[in-house]
């Protein structure tokens, strides 16, 4: 394992958990927008419908999918412009 991928684990761990974040918000937000007021429906919300609980985590996947490769991409980029090396 070369330099630059052991320099980059810690970086990319952080990276992970502030993409998360920045997905749940944009979930919630996105949810709010398709559903007016309410939480999203949970698995185990017995008085939600499987079609509701369905697309929440379908739009919650792709959101947290496209976050994800984003936030993992440009610190990618950042790493490259820094040590001149691609970290993977």
């Amino acid at each position: 394992m070369n330099a630059s991928k052991i320099a980059y684990k810690p970086v990319g761990m952080a990276l992970g958990a502030v993409s998360g974040v920045i997905a749940g918000a944009a979930f919630k937000r996105t949810w709010k927008i398709i559903e007016g007021e309410g939480d999203a429906p949970d698995a185990m919300d017995e008085h939600r419908s499987w079609q509701q609980i369905l697309i929440a985590s379908a739009i919650q996947g792709a959101i947290f999918a496209v976050v994800k490769a984003a936030v993992e991409r440009s610190g990618a980029v950042a790493t490259r412009r820094v040590t001149g090396r691609w970290p993977g």
